[in-house]
């Protein structure tokens, strides 16, 4: 079936009816110069979802990974429980370092209250490479009840998926399992290499609910602020 053909974004943001109080008709000009732009980015994100979701099958997992859970030891069959769709996201939580990294800390409180609705539809596990009993007790800390918290315990996933190196860095990484076979699907890849020039670091879509916010603030996400482990 062909596609059907959108109207113009910029026809459909001249004829939006919203108005606001004392609002200046070169306000309101630009706001819809501005409106035409969003209804652009939206449709354009719905493209790169659709072109996501018609990847050919990505590389079949043939590591035998070991992990440890709070039940005791896993594997990654076991991570997609009843689902056939797993996410994994590897935070930055080392053994060497003190404390969980404040950004991936942000990222996952985002997430705690989410992750009933998520896995009606996916299996989602937050993984590291420091002993289980530091993830947990990391997680019970942040009164975090809901997420699942594996640790990668050996680094063979983390080698192969996160970081050649076995470095403290995060990895979002999506897995499939058609068939009794498992495949590595979609990862994030956009990383320090590909940002431009003076930004920071950033996927697209943006997956933290933080930073998309502040993005429709008058100072944005700013470039000298950053989520800490607690504030006074």
């Amino acid at each position: 079936m062909d596609a059907p053909t959108l109207k113009p974004a910029h026809e459909i943001a001249r004829a939006n009816p919203v108005r606001f109080p004392n609002e200046s008709a070169a306000h309101r000009q630009a706001r819809n110069a501005l409106l035409a732009e969003e209804i652009e980015l939206r449709r354009h994100i719905e493209r790169v979802a659709e072109l996501r979701r018609a990847l050919p099958a990505g590389g079949e997992v043939n590591g035998r990974y070991r992990f440890v859970s709070q039940q005791g030891e896993v594997s990654l069959a076991d991570l997609f429980s009843d689902k056939d769709t797993l996410v994994i996201y590897s935070y930055m939580f080392g053994p060497k370092r003190a404390t969980p990294c404040p950004m991936c800390t942000s990222f996952i409180s985002t997430w705690e209250s989410k992750i009933p609705d998520v896995e009606q539809r996916t299996a989602f596990v937050f993984m590291a490479r420091s002993p289980i009993d530091r993830l947990v007790a990391a997680k019970n800390a942040r009164g975090w009840s809901r997420i699942r918290v594996v640790s990668d315990t050996e680094g063979d996933y983390t080698r192969d998926y996160v970081s050649r190196e076995d470095a403290d860095v995060p990895a979002y990484n999506v897995f499939t399992r058609r068939d009794g076979t498992i495949r590595h699907f979609w990862a994030s890849e956009m990383y320090a290499s590909s940002a431009d020039p003076g930004q920071d670091p950033r996927g697209a879509p943006d997956l933290d609910p933080l930073w998309t916010l502040l993005d429709t603030t008058p100072h944005g996400r700013g470039k000298d602020w950053y989520p800490k482990l607690s504030y006074t």
